[in-house]
């Protein structure tokens, strides 16, 4: 049998992580100078409660090399393989903290995700589905490789203070964008986030814009499966985004999330975003 594994930030929904039985690290979580762990004994609410208080915003910590050691060999002694799938390396050091690991106990093979949230998770996924299925080791690691440079992740932002807070961006960029109520659209492009666009006006019609511009005149997405994912309190933006996917028509399932404290740490609430494979 081989066994999936994962961190927090792909951002599955709880159901299916128990449904296919994968393992979750969650990331370490600094708020108020104590450490908490993601999604564990922390959760976004508490996090925007102590922002909205005028706390800092909480930084996050990579899962270190000696928890995924100790996981792994408890592990190894049940499954023939264990197959680890990181958040990018670009965003967190995981990564290189569970290749450290992994040298360390047999028939671990860790995967470098080049994503974040549900475009990491949609991997995790497959490859749950992959080993259910029978599929070998190489198999399941050759359809990871295959994904990666096919996943298209982004998002938007309703505020930038977050990012501000967290040294992403400049009070200059976040003052100037918060007086034209712009809200950029971040995109995972290379293992690495950029800012592809920026929309103006309200958050509900920014979200609206956004999904149909990444929809409109496609015919190299994967209508398999889409990932919405979302930072907010309520369900408002989710609806929009829901019902446009939906009324295209062309996607078989669609998966919707909450993202977790990491990602949230760095977006703050009022965070949209669509997750899906091109051709």
């Amino acid at each position: 049998m081989i066994k999936i594994t994962t961190d927090s930030t792909c951002d599955l929904p709880a159901q299916l992580l128990e449904q296919h039985n994968i393992t979750v690290f969650p990331l370490g979580v600094v708020k108020a100078g104590k450490l908490y762990h993601d999604g564990i004994d922390i959760h976004t609410a508490d996090i925007s409660a102590h922002v909205d208080a005028g706390g800092e915003v909480a930084a996050t910590n990579a899962v270190n090399a000696a928890d995924y050691e100790d996981a792994f060999r408890r592990l190894a002694e049940k499954y023939d393989a264990i197959i680890h799938i990181n958040i990018g390396s670009s965003f967190s050091c995981c990564y290189q903290n569970a290749k450290l690991a992994a040298g360390e106990v047999p028939e671990v093979y860790v995967v470098n995700s080049e994503n974040l949230t549900v475009g990491h998770g949609m991997m995790v996924l497959a490859a749950a589905e992959a080993a259910e299925a029978g599929k070998s080791v190489s198999e399941i690691l050759d359809l990871l490789e295959d994904m990666v440079p096919r996943l298209e992740t982004s998002f938007v932002l309703d505020r930038l203070d977050y990012m501000k807070k967290g040294g992403r961006c400049s009070a200059v960029t976040a003052l100037g964008a918060n007086l034209l109520k712009l809200h950029p659209c971040v995109e995972v492009l290379d293992g690495k986030m950029s800012v592809t666009k920026k929309y103006r006006g309200a958050i509900g019609k920014v979200v609206a814009d956004y999904v149909r511009e990444r929809l409109r005149n496609r015919t190299d997405i994967d209508t398999s499966r889409v990932c919405l994912v979302d930072t907010c309190e309520d369900g408002a933006l989710a609806d929009i985004a829901r019902e446009i996917l939906q009324e295209d028509g062309r996607f078989q399932e669609i998966i919707e999330t909450k993202a977790g404290c990491t990602i949230f740490c760095h977006s703050g609430p009022g965070t949209l975003g669509i997750i899906f494979l091109r051709k």
